[in-house]
């Protein structure tokens, strides 16, 4: 292993062990789950409704409690009005990005 994937490796850590992430477009719902909750860990879900109550389910079975959404525009509503097993939070990325350019003293500990 590299140096700067050991300094990567000891830098995360999980918060939410029972957290997915959630990349909202208009046509297609990018998820994934930690790789321990299911033999796809990644799934490719389409905009139907019919499709965000699959993904709700297959969350609910990989026990999953929260989710981070990052989404352009407003294709993360009808998501987050179907997940009620999940709490949902939804993420700027432009703001996501800046937060990580951050100093380590300008983290709180």
């Amino acid at each position: 292993m590299t140096k700067r994937a050991e300094k990567r490796e000891r830098r995360s850590m999980v918060l939410q062990p029972d957290a997915a992430g959630i990349d909202i477009g208009a046509e297609e719902i990018f998820v994934a789950v930690p790789p321990d909750r299911d033999e796809e860990s990644t799934r490719r879900f389409s905009s139907f409704t019919c499709d965000l109550h699959a993904l709700a389910d297959w969350l609910g079975r990989c026990r999953i409690q929260t989710v981070a959404m990052e989404s352009t525009g407003v294709y993360w509503i009808p998501l987050f009005q179907i997940s009620h097993s999940v709490h949902p939070g939804l993420t700027n990325w432009a703001m996501a990005s800046l937060i990580q350019k951050r100093s380590r003293s300008q983290t709180p500990h």
